[in-house]
């Protein structure tokens, strides 16, 4: 009898281990819809891939209006809420904005991460790149091969978001420690045809600019295309963040320097692990640093 109750008691046990994530459903909400942004489409197969290896279902979704859509963020948020998800990895496209909704995912028992960029709720884990001193590669990289002095222009992102902040500050910080010139810091909202746009303004208002560090390669190939426009592509060193495959195809080509690689499929990747961890009770770190490195013409080929 004994050994029937213990034999039991292991099936069950196994069982439940086995089937540990089937019920759990995760929502990773993103800060613009992957066909917009290749860096955002990264992030999504990562977390599809390990939702797929670790049995759980995982739905990817971003804001259907860009990466300053705040309500058709929320609105999205609250729709899975009510799916009933079990998980939620959040990119905020407005950190502050979005702290009711995620404090409402916390009373509901759902477990969150941010991943990208932190958000403003106490005690959640940010899963992503340390977006400052990544952005000082970039800004030293500028620093290495054009001349002290020189006029270098800075395109910002959202800057009302952490990492559009911070990607500003780190670039800023070694471009001005090198002695550069900065004669221009924009916002071009990481969009591909505002950074045309900006840059379209900035060389005209600058023609001897040298070198122009874009916060994401969506701003930055906007750039590259102003440039071109302009006949000043040979003349003006474009640096890009993410490392997303057109930008990598961009530097093969001589378009553009060097991306600041971000690692996107990783943190989706962690982003999904990490909640599974949550939902066993495991404790995480406040930061998982997802890492970053220099994309140029040695190791593109591996990031088209």
């Amino acid at each position: 009898m004994k050994l029937k109750q213990i034999l039991l008691a292991s099936a069950v046990v196994l069982a439940s281990t086995a089937g540990a994530f089937a019920a759990d459903k995760f929502a990773v909400i993103m800060g613009n819809i992957p066909s917009a942004n290749q860096f955002w489409a990264k992030v999504e197969q990562g977390a599809l891939e390990k939702g797929k290896e670790m049995g759980i279902e995982v739905t990817v979704l971003g804001s259907p209006g860009g990466e300053s859509d705040v309500a058709g963020q929320i609105a999205l948020v609250e729709d899975q809420l009510t799916k009933g998800i079990t998980g939620l990895a959040l990119a905020p496209a407005d950190p502050a904005a979005l702290n009711p909704t995620v404090e409402k995912a916390l009373k509901q028992g759902v477990k969150v991460v941010y991943i990208d960029r932190p958000g403003g709720v106490a005690g959640i884990t940010y899963v992503g790149t340390d977006n400052e001193p990544a952005a000082a590669l970039g800004g030293k990289y500028i620093c290495d091969h054009i001349e002290k002095g020189s006029d270098v222009a800075i395109l910002q992102g959202v800057m009302a978001i952490v990492n559009g902040s911070a990607r500003a500050k780190g670039s800023r910080d070694a471009l001005t420690a090198c002695g550069m010139n900065i004669v221009a810091e924009q916002t071009a909202e990481w969009d591909n045809a505002k950074g045309q746009m900006v840059t379209e303004n900035i060389i005209t208002a600058n023609p001897n600019l040298k070198a122009l560090f874009a916060s994401n390669d969506n701003m930055g190939m906007g750039a590259i295309e102003a440039l071109k426009g302009a006949k000043m592509l040979d003349k003006v060193m474009v640096v890009g963040f993410d490392g997303n495959p057109e930008a990598a195809a961009a530097i093969l080509k001589g378009e553009m320097a060097i991306s600041i690689a971000q690692r996107p499929v990783h943190m989706g990747a962690i982003g999904v692990e990490s909640l599974a961890k949550l939902i066993k009770g495991e404790t995480l770190p406040p930061v998982v640093d997802t890492g970053a490195e220099i994309v140029d013409k040695s190791n593109a080929e591996s990031y088209k």
